[in-house]
């Protein structure tokens, strides 16, 4: 995406709706939109809310909402220009229309709630076998299904090897695309999510672990008077967050049982935080005992990381005054909360808040440790 300051320039939206290839919307339908507000979350769906203004004789009224052009399963496709740069920040689905009627001039409106493209991947439940498949292998043939609409999948193969063998056992799919994706990315502690763009009807499905690693993003001040450029952010410590999983393996041959080690997470999660949280809960995993060593490893591990978060973060920030669109899945640095909670964090979720002349947003941040691990938060 593009990194582009816009405090010397102002945000322009752009609307593309249609069955499944989208055009740009009329520019009555453009000028109708009060508001539109976007979450967008690691490993979890993303989801849109937009408000049009309705008036009587207007093309909404009279055409468009009869002749079906905002009924659910339509595409819609946000785009803010920042500078004249695009960037896609939704690529998604209608599943709810409102209309709200009022007998005050100009308060009659329209409201359309969405979901992002996953929803295709949750409509049908099915039943499928996967012989001699790898856990990544069986994503990229579901993500198959789905390139009709653009999307392009970009799978890591999993940490822990886990070899298909056909002879023992074939893994079954039961349920949605979407819920068996999320199961098995979970089973390795990654994350399933569709990010929108680069281009307009294009996204990308990415399986793997969270980005952590990499250039990190402007820093959110705080705290800062003038280079202030949050208008607010709390922490928390959670000390309950973090688990010790315990798991057990079985020789089929021998019947010995061990306890497996535990597992070092920083290949999944490398550390941001100079001073990790302990580990204050043990966790026993169940069925363990029966599976394969690689797939009770790979569980271990998974449980270890996706636990590890114990420090979180929240704020909001006004996007002309901080200069950056703040995205979410990737790093940014906090300056100006104090030696304990400065440093770098994973951006876990960001809401765009659009209005006409307004563009808000408002943010989760987390990590597993306390205190910044260099010196140094890039500005």
């Amino acid at each position: 995406m593009a990194d582009e300051p816009i405090g010397a320039g102002p945000v322009h939206l752009t609307l593309h709706m249609g069955p499944k290839l989208t055009r740009p919307v009329p520019a009555e339908v453009a000028e109708a939109l009060l508001s539109a507000q976007i979450t967008m979350t690691a490993g979890e769906r993303s989801g849109f809310q937009l408000a049009f203004d309705m008036t009587k004789r207007g093309l909404i009224t009279q055409r468009l909402l009869p002749e079906g052009y905002f009924d659910p399963k339509t595409r819609v496709i946000v785009t803010t220009s920042v500078k004249g740069t695009p960037t896609v920040i939704l690529d998604g689905l209608i599943v709810r229309q409102e209309v709200g009627a009022s007998n005050q001039p100009g308060q009659t409106t329209l409201t359309v709630t969405g979901e992002d493209l996953t929803l295709l991947m949750d409509l049908e439940e099915r039943t499928d076998r996967y012989p001699n498949l790898g856990p990544a292998q069986r994503v990229e043939r579901i993500l198959r299904r789905y390139a009709d609409y653009g999307i392009d999948p970009w799978i890591i193969r999993e940490q822990i090897h886990q070899p298909p063998r056909e002879q023992l056992r074939v893994d079954y799919q039961t349920g949605t695309d979407l819920h068996y994706l999320n199961e098995l990315a979970r089973a390795n502690g990654y994350t399933f999510y569709l990010e929108p763009g680069p281009g307009i009807g294009r996204s990308i499905a990415f399986w793997g672990p969270e980005q952590r690693v990499g250039q990190r993003q402007h820093a959110l001040n705080v705290n800062m008077d003038n280079n202030s450029t949050v208008d607010q952010l709390t922490f928390a410590y959670d000390g309950t967050a973090r688990e010790e999983p315990q798991a057990r393996v079985q020789d089929p041959r021998t019947r010995d049982v061990r306890l497996l080690a535990q597992p070092d997470i920083s290949p999944l999660r490398p550390p941001l935080g100079l001073r990790a949280s302990p580990a204050l809960k043990r966790k026993t995993l169940s069925g363990t005992a029966k599976k394969e060593p690689g797939q009770a490893e790979a569980e271990t591990l998974a449980r270890a990381a996706t636990s590890a978060d114990a420090i979180s973060g929240s704020g909001s920030l006004d996007v002309n005054r901080h200069g950056y669109v703040l995205r979410p899945r990737e790093l940014v640095g906090v300056r100006g909360s104090g030696v304990t909670y400065d440093g770098d964090y994973y951006v876990k979720s960001v809401t765009h808040n659009l209005r006409p002349g307004s563009y808000q947003q408002n943010f989760t941040l987390s990590r597993e440790g306390l205190i910044a691990r260099s010196r140094t938060v890039r500005p």
